[in-house]
């Protein structure tokens, strides 16, 4: 039952994403005592999935390692379930926000970081931490969805799923502002009602795309290899996209 590197990476992943957690919720910033806590921020959602996501990619490592030329077919119906799961986090949570929450920081900050990440934060986040929450979110999925074939859902099904997280995700902040007089991120202060719904409707335009972004990607990566082995070996392999 050796393991090999991508497992012992998805494991390293995920310590990293327990560290990052564990610094983050230490850091007393004001912000984490008000209403919503943490839970009112992208970012922190996001680390969550994360960290949940490779969880899961952990455990069914482990699961595959332990039911390998067991037979038993009840256990090799739980990790089928367990794969399932994984690959529709990866497809319609874990990419999606991850690539979303990386993009829209760093467009913002590079314009004005007052407006998404104040400079007083810096007082309270190091440098190490903002990069672990904003930037190694990138490479760590597209490393995963590169290692591993993923199964998507149906189309229909998965913007389903993601619209539904982009509007929940908007009615929160909605009502945070409801509750409190305040919104979340600065830059929504500046802007009128009418600019408001239409980055709010952006937004969740741009969690469509990306799901369908991670669709043709992992189709392009996986065709790619199957090509690949097939002209190396000169046998028919059969189309993980379409499985």
């Amino acid at each position: 039952m050796a393991l090999v590197p991508c497992q012992v990476l998805r494991v390293a992943i995920l310590l990293s994403y327990c560290s990052i957690l564990c610094n983050y919720k230490a850091i007393e910033m004001p912000s984490h005592q008000t209403y919503g806590g943490s839970w009112k921020f992208l970012t922190f959602i996001d680390l969550v999935i994360q960290a949940v996501f490779f969880g899961i990619c952990v455990l069914t490592d482990l699961s595959s390692l332990l039911t390998r030329g067991s037979g038993n077919q009840e256990q090799e119906r739980q990790l089928k379930k367990l794969i399932s799961l994984r690959d529709w986090m990866l497809a319609v949570l874990a990419f999606p926000v991850g690539v979303f929450v990386v993009a829209v920081f760093w467009i913002i900050y590079a314009y004005d970081r007052e407006m998404i990440y104040p400079k007083l934060l810096d007082n309270f986040i190091p440098g190490w931490l903002n990069h672990g929450m904003h930037t190694t979110v990138l490479p760590f999925i597209l490393i995963e969805m590169r290692t591993s074939h993923h199964a998507y859902p149906s189309r229909s099904s998965g913007l389903a799923a993601i619209c539904t997280f982009s509007v929940g995700y908007i009615l929160w902040v909605c009502w945070i502002h409801h509750v409190t007089g305040m919104w979340v991120y600065p830059f929504l202060e500046h802007i009128g009602p009418g600019a408001r719904i239409v980055f709010f409707g952006s937004t969740t335009i741009l969690m469509n795309f990306l799901y369908l972004l991670g669709e043709v990607l992992n189709s392009y990566i996986w065709d790619t290899q199957r090509k690949e082995k097939e002209r190396r070996t000169g046998e028919h392999l059969p189309d993980l996209t379409n499985s």
